[in-house]
């Protein structure tokens, strides 16, 4: 009897050790793979700073393309009202 507990436990101890080497296994692949994720994580947290940034830079730029137009929209405005102006006091003298 005491052969048959001996061989069982054995037996058990082996199966505990089999599953504690899966469990390391996969515990391994598994820190593995969230220093893997942790990785790409940070590689698009740069790469979306980088977006980010350029987004800034291109408002920016935008906004300064919207002033030089609007300021050259004025300017258009008012050389066409000063032309406007011209002929018609021209065309006051032509036409008496």
């Amino acid at each position: 009897m005491t052969r048959k507990v001996a061989a069982m436990d054995a037996k058990e101890a082996e199966e505990v050790m089999r599953r504690n080497a899966k469990l390391e296994a996969a515990a391994a692949e598994a820190a593995a793979r969230e220093a893997r994720l942790r990785r790409e994580l940070e590689a698009a947290l740069a790469r979306l700073a980088v977006a980010e940034e350029g987004e800034e830079r291109l408002c920016v730029q935008l906004g300064e393309l919207e002033a030089e137009a609007m300021a050259q929209a004025v300017e258009y405005q008012q050389r066409v009202r000063e032309l406007s102006d011209r002929l018609a006091f021209v065309d006051g003298i032509l036409r008496p």
